[in-house]
């Protein structure tokens, strides 16, 4: 893959997640445990919520950085950054767009959102470029355990999830879905999306 493809797909993923991140937040079904956190934040202390996850995102790269023993990585602050810009414009956008007043709707909203977050993190994970902290952080855990990627999201979106408890953030039904579906749906696409990239 050359470096002009790779920068394109890289772009492509992570408009796709922060589009994806958007949609569940707007869905309200409750958002991912992370994402959750991140409005909880917004709501309780001010900010956006793509301030918050930049701040976040600064914390993970911290504990990164402690469990391989190895210098930060902060070109993955330019991934948190860029998606944190993508969901408060996403936010603003798809409000006036996008009607969640019937149940209908508000699932439609929340199953696009669950499959663009999934497929837009294969994308931009496949370019290894600069994953996001949080990304980073689910493939050290995959590492250490010796596990499927499915599993060390799904421990991160645990912990996430109290996290987001405590600080009163938007958990519903859609929560639960992300915390069962969302690291099955990454691992799904991570493969396909490799495959693709490759024949390029």
């Amino acid at each position: 893959m050359s470096n002009k493809t790779k920068y394109v797909y890289y772009g492509l993923g992570v408009l796709v997640l922060s589009l994806g991140i958007s949609l569940t937040i707007q869905s309200g079904l409750g958002a991912s445990p992370f994402d959750a956190l991140l409005v909880g934040l917004s709501n309780e202390f001010g900010l956006t919520v793509g301030s918050w996850g930049v701040l976040i995102s600064i914390i993970i790269l911290i504990c990164n950085s402690i469990l391989v023993r190895k210098k930060p990585v902060f070109l993955g602050l330019i991934t948190a950054f860029v998606t944190g810009i993508g969901i408060d414009l996403w936010l603003l956008l798809i409000k006036y767009v996008i009607d969640t007043n019937t149940w209908f709707s508000k699932l439609t909203c929340f199953g696009a959102g669950l499959i663009f977050i999934g497929l837009g993190t294969a994308v931009y994970l496949q370019t290894k470029f600069a994953s996001t902290p949080i990304d980073h952080l689910t493939l050290i855990l995959r590492d250490i355990s010796k596990r499927t990627i499915a599993f060390s999201r799904t421990i991160l979106y645990a912990i996430f999830l109290i996290l987001a408890f405590i600080c009163k953030g938007p958990i519903g039904a859609g929560t639960i879905l992300t915390i069962c579906f969302g690291g099955i749906i990454l691992h799904f696409f991570m493969p396909i999306v490799n495959r693709r990239l490759l024949s390029n």
